[in-house]
């Protein structure tokens, strides 16, 4: 080896010198001071962000959500069993985030996006803000695309449009979650992406759903995000925004997506305790004072956005459970005034057998007929008055002892319009059919039937259309218009068959 000149070893040590980079990483840390209840009383976090992701000694993450002059308040994502007085804790300088991939289809995941389906980890390479703000006016466009439920009442009387937020709301045991799930099923081929969020409900329930939803092949286009009742307070809170991000994923690549909350009071609730437990002032019914902002944050990011960004939507459908039909409780009456319309399901419609329970008359849908195909409003027409109507004669007719033709005939009438709406679970239908079904309804050819017998003749007249007359599915699909030619086959496909049908029952 031969040896270097002075000017040579002077080069290399300026290289080295230019090169060299010395990294200073500072890392705020603080102590604990006090732990329980979910919630740790931490000083020394003098540069924490409000929601920044905090980390404990022993490994638990919190949220950093009090920040006042000499303490920090840090709601923990776990129990927290391990975290003792006098420990150190260190912020990450990163705000609650989760990683969002198309992998996530057809998994089961918890509030912080990690796999409980036993199915093993989920690649994902992006990630998103668990809270991120919901797009401005200019981003949006107007609704004009319906969203199908495939449930006959819903379609054709309270339209759901793509971009929508439409609450569901009713008493305990009313068929609420039956209406989401029934949603989610009839989106298979439609190219809408579904959320489905349960927060605060039984693990058996949350495991039947998903099972309902691997049943009928829903699973495929389907996230479910989970935190049952025992889990803690922060991650129930955490639930709504983790589902709503993965949506936001999807709806910001140009996709249609929509997403069920299972139930936002549940969150308010969990929401409640924290506060309290941070000893924030509590107001009505002992929920903080910015609980209604907790909920249309989330509520507002529903949207369908303009084609600049991708003309992508995320319809969102609330549940909201009542107590005896009390919607002007606290949360109840804060999710009315930031949707855009409510389904009312009716206990006592629900215990004299009509189902889905759905309260037509108080029901209502602000984006109304903007979500419906030309075919549906060229059949529908009148139908929500008319049933309107029909429940207040039926009830005035109550008290009278003798009535006149036309009042025994509307009131034959509205019976049978009620029960062409029933409607069995896990059955949605095509909007083929559904025109077709409230055609025969509202144009009288029903009147020849028995009430009890109206069920009967709709199975068999689906049947028939498939199978006799598949020219007129392909009219409403191709042209979404009621033409000529495909009332000229109803009326055929319906006749026939109720000659057929009477022939059957005598």
């Amino acid at each position: 080896m031969e040896n270097l000149g002075a000017d040579e070893i002077n080069n290399i040590i300026r290289q080295r010198i230019e090169l060299y980079k010395i990294e200073v990483k500072v890392t705020d840390t603080g102590t604990v001071l006090r732990v329980g209840d979910g919630i740790a009383r931490v000083c020394g976090l003098h540069q924490v962000m409000a929601g920044e992701l905090v980390e404990f000694e022993e490994g638990t993450l919190g949220i950093a959500l009090n920040l006042e002059s000499n303490s920090v308040g840090v709601v923990l994502m776990g129990d927290g069993l391990m975290i003792q007085e006098g420990s150190s804790v260190k912020a990450t300088g990163k705000i609650a985030q989760i990683p969002v991939s198309k992998a996530y289809l057809g998994r089961v995941v918890n509030a912080l996006a990690k796999p409980i389906d036993g199915r093993g980890e989920i690649s994902a390479s992006k990630y998103r803000l668990i809270e991120s703000p919901a797009p401005g006016i200019i981003d949006r466009r107007s609704i004009y695309e319906p969203l199908q439920t495939g449930l006959i009442a819903i379609d054709s009387m309270i339209p759901i449009g793509r971009g929508q937020r439409e609450l569901i709301i009713g008493d305990r045991q009313t068929g609420k979650t039956a209406v989401a799930t029934d949603t989610i099923l009839n989106q298979k081929g439609q190219n809408v992406t579904c959320v489905y969020v349960a927060i605060g409900q039984r693990a058996s329930s949350v495991a039947q759903a998903v099972i309902t939803f691997r049943e009928w092949g829903a699973m495929e286009y389907t996230i479910v995000v989970a935190e049952m009742a025992n889990s803690p307070a922060a991650l129930q809170y955490l639930a709504p925004y983790t589902g709503a991000a993965l949506a936001e994923y999807f709806m910001y690549s140009g996709q249609h997506t929509s997403i069920i909350y299972d139930d936002p009071s549940k969150h308010a609730q969990a929401y409640r305790q924290m506060s309290l437990l941070l000893r924030r002032p509590p107001g009505r019914e002992a929920y903080p004072g910015d609980v209604f902002y907790l909920q249309s944050r989330l509520l507002e990011r529903a949207a369908k956005l303009s084609s600049r960004l991708g003309g992508g939507s995320m319809t969102a459908l609330p549940i909201i459970e009542t107590q005896s039909g009390d919607v002007s409780a606290y949360i109840p009456t804060n999710v009315i005034s930031i949707t855009d319309g409510q389904i009312f399901l009716s206990a006592d419609l629900f215990n004299a057998g009509i189902r889905p329970a759905i309260n037509v008359g108080i029901s209502v849908s602000r984006v109304g007929s903007a979500a419906q195909i030309i075919a549906m409003k060229q059949v529908t027409g009148k139908l929500k008055l008319e049933l309107a109507q029909f429940g207040e004669l039926e009830t005035f007719a109550r008290f009278a002892s003798d009535l006149d033709k036309t009042t025994r005939n509307l009131l034959a009438k509205g019976r049978r319009l009620r029960e062409l709406l029933k409607q069995p679970q896990s059955d949605p239908l095509a909007v083929e059919e559904q025109i077709a079904i409230i055609y025969a309804g509202a144009n009288g050819y029903l009147a020849p039937l028995e009430v009890v017998q109206v069920q009967g003749f709709i199975a068999k007249l689906r049947k028939y259309l498939k199978r006799n007359k598949p020219r007129f599915q392909e009219i409403i699909s191709s042209t979404e218009t009621f033409t000529e030619e495909a009332e000229a086959l109803l009326k055929e496909a319906i006749q026939e068959q109720i000659e057929l049908f009477l022939q059957e029952q005598t």
